[in-house]
């Protein structure tokens, strides 16, 4: 019989940091800026990403220091997990919360990191910088490929 995986026998709270790091699958959908209705909630996602996105990576280039140079960042906790609705519903950190097991594309799963870019799930060769993009435009650029 064969060991199940940790996302399936421990809680978010009950993971190790390594764990929890690795339940990231490099899709860096949460790095996509994302524009609210304030009247409706509705929130629409945008093709600019965070200037620290290294795009063709899915990483962040300041991964340590993200929340002191981007204090907008919002770093992913158990805590605060439920109310971030606007994260993707394939995201793993979400799934895991909600009971789901991991997307068959999952680096965990596959065990392969580029396996998610192969899928389509990243954002890697469809995103411009926010250095780029005044923030007057950011409405041109929402998108429906990200929909949660």
């Amino acid at each position: 019989m064969s060991k199940r995986p940790f996302w399936r026998t421990k809680t978010l709270d009950e993971m190790s940091v390594q764990e929890w790091e690795s339940l990231c699958d490099g899709c860096a959908r949460c790095c996509l800026l994302k524009l609210e209705n304030e009247e409706t909630d509705e929130v629409f996602y945008t093709d600019v990403v965070c200037h620290l996105l290294e795009a063709g990576e899915c990483r962040c280039g300041d991964y340590e220091n993200r929340k002191t140079r981007v204090p907008t960042c919002v770093v992913l906790t158990p805590d605060n997990l439920q109310a971030i609705r606007w994260m993707p519903t394939t995201c793993a950190y979400r799934l895991v919360a909600e009971g789901k097991d991991l997307e068959p594309w999952h680096p965990l799963v596959s065990k392969r990191r580029s396996s998610v870019h192969e899928a389509g799930v990243s954002v890697r060769h469809r995103v411009i910088s926010e250095a780029e993009v005044e923030e007057d435009d950011l409405e041109s650029h929402i998108i429906d490929w990200a929909e949660c």
